[in-house]
């Protein structure tokens, strides 16, 4: 079963979809899956994982949402902010709508950065977290999308557009936000025993030592994949990934 639909709330239209292996009310579990800088909530990965997860897990749930800018998206302008309104709002969805009395969330890459500041700036819903390919250091990522000659226009307050298939807007205060929203300075040993980070050994894109160090330094369970790109590109690597998140949300034993 799957449907999409939009959370209609303080202001903002989040483009959700939800995939389950059968119409209910309501679902005791639900996964929330976050994409990548550039991704959508279609992306065939979130697709193969969801069909997986509700496939095993019969009376889960796995809700996907376009990031402000990606996808499906209206907004045109990227703002931290509002990227982690998205997720409080998908959040409250999953506990007041569909009734869920346990939250866990798988995400990639910026997806990944965004949920370890969620947890750092509001609260962890979570009773586990996947994180693959995590894109820890944030802001400079984001720096190597600008050329030399937008940053000069974002130094003197002008917006530029950066991105993939599809551009958004960015401006100086989202740098400065990355920046200064570092999660390798910020703790989650309140955590730890929850959170499972995987990370390709052929990453080029997000190095594979940030995830490694981070996680020794937060003492959370890392797995390093071998000849995966960030991506993961590979059909058996990526299946090999999802297979372990979705052991790793295996319903705890009452």
């Amino acid at each position: 079963m799957e449907k999409h639909f939009d959370i209609n709330e303080e202001g903002y239209s989040v483009r959700c979809r939800l995939i389950a292996h059968s119409e209910a009310r309501s679902y005791p579990r639900v996964v929330i899956c976050t994409h990548g800088f550039g991704s959508s909530k279609d992306v065939g990965n979130i697709t193969r994982f969801a069909e997986k997860e509700t496939a095993k897990y019969k009376t889960d749930a796995v809700i996907c949402f376009d990031w402000p800018c990606n996808g499906q998206d209206a907004r045109k302008k990227l703002v931290l902010s509002e990227c982690l309104e998205y997720l409080k709002l998908v959040v409250d969805y999953a506990k007041e709508q569909l009734k869920a009395q346990t939250l866990l969330i798988y995400s990639v890459s910026f997806g990944g950065y965004l949920t370890l500041r969620y947890l750092h700036d509001f609260c962890n819903p979570f009773a586990k977290v996947a994180l693959r390919c995590p894109g820890l250091r944030m802001y400079e990522l984001m720096q190597k999308n600008v050329p030399a000659d937008d940053q000069k226009k974002l130094a003197k307050g002008k917006e530029v557009m950066v991105g993939f298939q599809r551009k958004m807007k960015i401006d100086q205060q989202l740098l400065d936000d990355l920046k200064e929203g570092d999660v390798r300075q910020y703790e989650y040993f309140d955590w730890a025993d929850n959170m499972l980070i995987l990370h390709g050994t052929a990453d080029t894109t997000v190095p594979i030592g940030d995830s490694q160090q981070f996680a020794e330094n937060n003492v959370i369970e890392f797995i390093p994949v071998e000849g995966a790109d960030h991506p993961f590109r590979d059909p058996k690597l990526m299946d090999m990934a999802i297979h372990t998140v979705i052991e790793f949300f295996a319903p705890v034993e009452a």
